[in-house]
């Protein structure tokens, strides 16, 4: 099959969050196992800048846009080490900035135009490059146009006929909502602009209308794909989800194997696997604790990394770093930045109990792979998380996560308990009630487990990385979803 990606965001060429990790992983994939993928992106100036070779691709073209037209062309590229093709669209006055969505904090007023330009050079890519695509997989609010483009304007075009679109979310509180005057930046007309199709609340929804629109609906976890169809997490977008739900379907991101992992990672003090974690894992904490200033003792150590936001559960954690840390012996390692509050709380228990936390105010890739390595536990409480990618790195890495029971990480950690813990089926702890005393019980549990019980831990950490997390699973679903749709 032939598959355009299209994508906001795409490693290594620009990145903000986890869309840009899939995008530059999963097209990867799907060519490993034999079918054709090309992706689309914006030709920001980070990724002009990224340092991978870029060369001019096709003509220049011209797209209306309201009662203008807009100049634009195309760039090409490959994703590293593959044969994946990689079309970035440029239009300097739209992407040529500091930031992808925003800048200095603040959103660019011209976003929807911004991305009303590039879902319409996808669709006229198709034809002015003269690309075979049997499906388009949109991805996210920013291309949400383009499933209406393609069932409105494109359907009968040559070329068009027979392509279907999918549309994965990736976070559904993130929708691309702006003011209803830029319908007309769309070239689409006023009819589609009610309550059933793109208007959400008198305003225009990018992402509500590629939901409405696309053939197939994907989301990052089945049980967010369950739980953005209520009230409590479906952002004012449950209703039209329930309509959809036989087209909705929820696949676990993938992790990249050839970076996060600890056999071969070039981070860590010591390299292992499943075979020799024991070793490993000891003398990764040993340097993890030399390199935050922790006394090298064989104390519990807790990893948390991330964004300090209360989506997170940052809120639960410090209720819960201040009841054990004077209590206990369990030493503490954060890296993040975030919201000042938490980042104050943290540099305060810090102060006051140097020998137990450790924070690092910041971000470091190559500091994130050592907690990961040098961690017994990774915490990761979220108030609702779609997938989440620090669980699976901790799997991978034996360091047993605490979780929240919420999307994705209700679907890849088992809790030790029950049949589960007694047939070494389980690989984490969750806590199901978003509470401080469900978290504080739940984390007493684990460090029971850890302390007093060593064959039973070693059995948690051995499931966890005896899993497959990889993309190349993933893929396979995602192919899978594809061929069901090229079929129909």
């Amino acid at each position: 099959m032939n598959i355009l990606l299209a994508s906001s965001e795409v490693v290594p060429f620009a990145k903000t969050g986890g869309l840009a990790d899939v995008s530059g992983a999963l097209p990867i994939e799907i060519a490993k196992l034999g079918h054709r993928p090309i992706v689309f992106m914006p030709a920001y100036r980070a990724a002009l800048q990224s340092g991978q070779p870029i060369e001019p691709y096709g003509d220049e073209f011209s797209i209306p846009i309201g009662s203008k037209i807009v100049a634009g062309s195309y760039l090409k590229s490959r994703l590293p080490n593959s044969d994946v093709d990689v079309v970035l669209v440029s239009q300097p006055e739209y992407f040529d900035r500091a930031g992808l969505y925003q800048e200095n904090g603040e959103d660019y007023p011209d976003n929807c135009e911004r991305f009303v330009f590039f879902c319409r050079a996808v669709m006229e890519g198709i034809r002015t490059l003269g690309l075979h695509v049997d499906l388009i997989h949109c991805n996210d609010w920013q291309t949400g146009l383009i499933p209406a483009y393609l069932a409105l304007e494109y359907r009968h075009a040559p070329r068009y006929a027979k392509i279907a679109s999918m549309l994965t979310i990736h976070n559904l509180a993130y929708q691309g909502n702006f003011w209803h005057w830029d319908m007309l930046l769309t070239g689409l007309d006023w009819r589609y602009f009610n309550w059933r199709q793109m208007e959400f609340f008198g305003r225009l929804n990018l992402l509500k209308t590629g939901i409405v629109f696309a053939n197939s609906l994907t989301t990052v976890s089945p049980r967010y794909a369950q739980e953005i169809q209520t009230s409590e997490l479906g952002c004012g977008l449950e209703g039209v989800l329930s309509h959809r739900t036989e087209s909705l379907h929820g696949i676990i991101n993938g992790i990249d194997e050839t970076v996060w992992n600890p056999s071969i990672d070039p981070h860590l003090a010591a390299n292992y696997d499943v075979n020799n974690w024991r070793d490993g894992k000891t003398t990764c904490k040993r340097a993890l604790q030399e390199e935050m200033g922790l006394p090298t003792e064989a104390a519990p150590l807790i990893g948390l990394i991330g964004r300090l936001a209360e989506q997170k559960g940052w809120t639960l954690i410090i209720d819960l770093m201040k009841n054990l840390v004077p209590r206990t012996d369990v030493q503490w390692v954060v890296l993040g930045t975030g919201e000042p509050s938490y980042q104050q709380a943290l540099e305060e228990l810090a102060a006051a109990y140097p020998t137990k936390v450790a924070v690092r105010m910041a971000f470091s890739d190559a500091i994130a792979h050592r907690i990961e390595a040098g961690s017994d536990m990774f915490l990761m409480p979220s108030r609702y998380e779609p997938c989440g990618l620090n669980q699976l790195y901790s799997l991978k890495y034996g360091t047993v996560p605490i979780v929240h029971e919420t999307g994705g990480l209700a679907d890849t950690i088992v809790d030790f308990t029950g049949d589960a813990a007694r047939d070494g089926a389980s690989n984490g702890f969750q806590f199901r009630e978003y509470r401080s005393e469900a978290l504080l019980e739940t984390v007493r549990r684990a460090l029971e487990v850890f302390t007093h019980h060593p064959d039973q831990w070693g059995r948690l950490v051995e499931c966890g990385m005896r899993q497959d997390w990889s993309w190349s699973r993933s893929a396979r679903q995602y192919v899978s979803l594809y061929e069901q749709l090229a079929a129909s």
